[in-house]
């Protein structure tokens, strides 16, 4: 499976975003899809994952409350939807496919929020 993220920026503190991540290739719905984010200097690290149905998500705690993924599978594609951002929240975010122990990994888009 392919992915293309896109939708980063540049935002004020406290302001919105969203993103968006394009499949191609397999069956989307196949997979658990989630987003990863990499600040400068920094691991990449989890932000939320998405069930292949849709019907369920996790969030690491940092941005619970704030950031809400979802996905279409008709359209093939996953959604986060970043809100009351911090400048804490800045850096590249990638997309994230998982099956069968396999991870698929798309370029990122990269969020800056500006104090």
């Amino acid at each position: 499976v392919q992915l293309q993220a896109s939708g980063g920026g540049l935002v004020q503190a406290g302001g919105s975003l969203r993103l968006s991540c394009a499949a191609s290739g397999r069956t989307f719905s196949n997979y658990a899809m989630g987003w990863f984010r990499q600040a400068p200097g920094k691991e990449r690290e989890f932000v939320g994952t998405i069930s292949r149905s849709g019907g369920s998500t996790q969030y690491t705690d940092s941005v619970k409350g704030r950031f809400t993924i979802s996905r279409s599978n008709i359209a093939r594609r996953v959604y986060l939807q970043l809100n009351s951002l911090k400048p804490e929240d800045t850096g590249v975010y990638y997309c994230n496919a998982a099956r069968g122990g396999l991870d698929y990994w798309g370029q990122g888009t990269l969020v800056t929020v500006s104090s």
